[in-house]
């Protein structure tokens, strides 16, 4: 026996832990809730399989000329709605953060109102307005006919990018407040007119804050589309509907529907995707900081 060992006492041995095997900790919860996962997504492809789905008719309609002329007004209206969107949002946000109190009343005014109020009813509101103004333009000098001007098209457009516009100002104000206040003084000091400061040196950075929310709402208005199907736009799920009058195979037209929605969000989610890294270059990503 050792002196060292000799020394040791009996009661320092109940805290010597090398003899302990280390035993990995088991996640019982996690495995029984992804069996479980399993389990019914195995159950849904079943109820596909077996349903009464006519697949041909899928495949038969997949790429049919009014489907897909469809899917192309279904893309028009996604940009031309998101166009009016992001100019509105960008204005109505600038006048939000002004100092100028009537300018700021009405950017609020705004985005109460068509925030809460819903997209549908908004559509429909803009395609009934000849029901209020019958005419437009200057009287006695240029006038047209409300009906004739505001077509499925102008009233889809209006309804959907007015009411983006609301969403988007929050985004748009969002992302200007997270600029650090000193770069508007720095700005100042050198002289910089209001516009060129947002232009040159605010945008740019507020932008890595507005990309994300404003690809999200890219990717819902390409659904939120659909909704204007009730005024007779012809986009993608009108014309599935026209299809589906016809030859009564709902479910095959909407799964039809269903899959150039799904095409369509996936290749904007890879857009997205790399718009948000040209933007975030030179900030530290979440991942390397932990």
């Amino acid at each position: 026996m050792t002196a060292a060992s000799a020394s040791q006492s009996p009661s320092d041995d109940k805290y010597e832990i090398a003899h302990l095997h280390l035993v990995p900790k088991r996640h019982i919860g996690r495995m029984v809730a992804a069996a479980i996962v399993l389990v019914l997504l195995a159950g849904l492809v079943r109820a596909f399989s077996v349903g009464q789905i006519e697949w041909s008719y899928v495949r038969e309609f997949l790429f049919a000329p009014a489907i897909l002329d469809g899917l192309t007004n279904t893309l028009l209206m996604t940009v031309a709605a998101m166009a009016v969107g992001i100019v509105l949002g960008v204005l109505i946000a600038i006048m939000r953060i002004s100092g100028n109190p009537v300018l700021s009343c009405i950017a609020i005014g705004y985005v109460w109102i068509f925030r809460g109020a819903p997209a549908l009813l908004q559509l429909m509101l803009w395609f009934n307005l000849a029901l209020i103004f019958p005419t437009m333009g200057i009287h006695g000098l240029i006038e047209f006919r409300t009906v004739d001007v505001m077509t499925p098209f102008v009233a889809a457009m209006l309804g959907l990018g007015i009411s983006q516009g609301a969403y988007t100002s929050e985004v748009v104000r969002s992302g200007l407040l997270s600029v650090d206040s000193g770069q508007y003084e720095a700005a100042r000091t050198i002289g910089m007119t209001q516009m060129k400061m947002l232009r040159r040196i605010v945008l740019p950075q507020a932008m890595r804050v507005m990309v994300p929310p404003i690809g999200n709402e890219v990717i819902g208005m390409v659904k939120l589309t659909s909704l204007a199907s009730v005024i007779q736009y012809a986009e993608i799920l009108h014309n599935a509907q026209i299809i589906y009058f016809a030859n009564t195979r709902v479910l095959e037209l909407l799964l039809v529907a269903s899959f150039w929605y799904l095409a369509v969000v996936s290749v904007l989610s890879v857009g997205q995707h790399y718009i948000e890294r040209y933007f975030g270059r030179g900030s530290k990503s979440i991942k390397a900081s932990m």
